[in-house]
């Protein structure tokens, strides 16, 4: 079991700043992350078909494989600005290359926020310069400049071997990634090669990121990158991949459960299902119901909802004879029937701040779990007025 730093610090080489360099009225909303010697890296980004200025130019800078730096800015998301918006983009990989003493094709941009507004680029070729004067080892620190409705920033490390391995993360909404996430940083000491990384990423993101869902909404900003410095020397694959895994799970829950407006972190895990993607499939359309996260924030032991999630999965195999269902360890179906279940047991089961739904499908082997959070007013208050607040 992977044991986490506390707190979470960086790995040899690596080192962050933030500010507010004016997109906001007061808090840091532009970042840098930076290596001290060039890094292998890769990346995964959103498939929405409207990809925001960063994601274009981010897919041409990722083809090198190597990276010495990450900025990225919140507030303005950079999206649905056209050609402007890609020079921009390009305008803010050249200000941080200039500030950071390397070259814009070594610079990953991210922004993220509002769309459809061009980006005050002036304000951060502005606001950058002498940033690596700020540079420090605190990666919440990076963490704070790319949040948006965020409540908290988000940070992990941990150690495999003798390398260590960090996550810096935001994301609150419009979250159901796809190939990505929200923006994700990973950063490791450890020596892999980029085809490496990219291998791992995937494997690791297939696994955490793309089963998020706080609202089933792909955005157009979506990044997960990974950087290796190489200064820790070699590390065994498997070890690393095992660990990698693990905090990109645990960044997963914790974006979910500081999903918009939520109260408490869902976990949807289904087995005995025919094939990984059929898991996968009814374990997303379970935790995306709309009627199963009220039921959640509501505490309303309502197990029809759970049937219903998985049976309107129609290209999918369902025997209903074959199906069980348990809600935080207590089982509420079997062979498709509804059980006589203590309704005030579960009900009370249903008010933690974790719930974990289990579905048992008995057709298969393959296993998913699927992570996010409950429905409540809170997300809607937060998002009736997101463009003009």
């Amino acid at each position: 079991m992977t044991t986490f730093h506390d707190p979470a610090r960086f790995p040899r080489g690596f080192r962050c700043a933030s500010r507010n360099v004016g997109l906001k009225p007061e808090a840091k909303d532009l970042t840098v992350f930076v290596s001290e010697v060039e890094a292998s890296a890769a990346a995964v980004f959103t498939r929405n078909h409207f990809p925001g200025a960063p994601i274009v130019l981010g897919r041409e800078t990722i083809r090198g494989g190597r990276l010495k730096a990450i900025v990225a800015n919140s507030k303005v998301s950079n999206v649905a600005t056209g050609a402007r918006g890609v020079e921009n983009a390009r305008r803010m990989a050249a200000a941080a290359a200039h500030a950071l003493g390397t070259s814009p094709d070594r610079v990953l941009v991210s922004s993220t926020g509002v769309i459809g507004v061009q980006l005050p680029v002036e304000r951060i070729e502005r606001g950058i310069v002498g940033i690596a004067d700020d540079l420090q080892d605190d990666p919440l620190v990076g963490a704070e400049g790319i949040m948006t409705t965020d409540t908290h920033p988000k940070a992990l490390s941990a150690s495999v071997g003798d390398a260590t391995i960090t996550w810096v993360a935001k994301g609150s909404g419009m979250i159901e990634p796809n190939m990505a996430t929200m923006l994700s940083y990973i950063f490791t000491d450890a020596a892999l090669e980029a085809a490496t990384l990219d291998r791992l990423l995937r494997t690791a993101v297939a696994r955490s990121f793309n089963m998020l869902s706080v609202d089933t909404d792909t955005s157009t900003s979506d990044t997960c990158a990974i950087l290796a410095n190489g200064l820790a020397g070699p590390v065994n694959e498997a070890a690393f991949l095992e660990v990698l895994v693990a905090g990109c799970i645990r960044m997963t829950e914790i974006l979910g459960r500081d999903g918009e407006g939520a109260e408490h972190l869902l976990r949807v895990r289904v087995r005995g299902a025919k094939d990984d993607g059929e898991a996968r499939r009814i374990a997303k359309s379970v935790l995306n119901s709309p009627l199963v996260k009220t039921m959640v924030h509501g505490a309303d032991p309502n197990v029809g909802r759970l049937l219903m999630a998985v049976g309107k999965c129609f290209e999918c195999t369902v025997r209903p004879e074959a199906t069980d269902a348990w809600i935080n360890g207590y089982q509420v179906v079997r062979g498709g029937e509804r059980l006589a279940f203590d309704d005030d047991v579960v009900r009370r089961t249903l008010k933690a701040e974790v719930v974990d739904l289990e579905i048992a499908l008995g057709v298969g082997e393959a296993e998913a779990t699927a992570y996010g959070c409950d429905l409540t007013k809170g997300y809607i208050d937060e998002n009736a007025a997101y463009y003009s607040s």
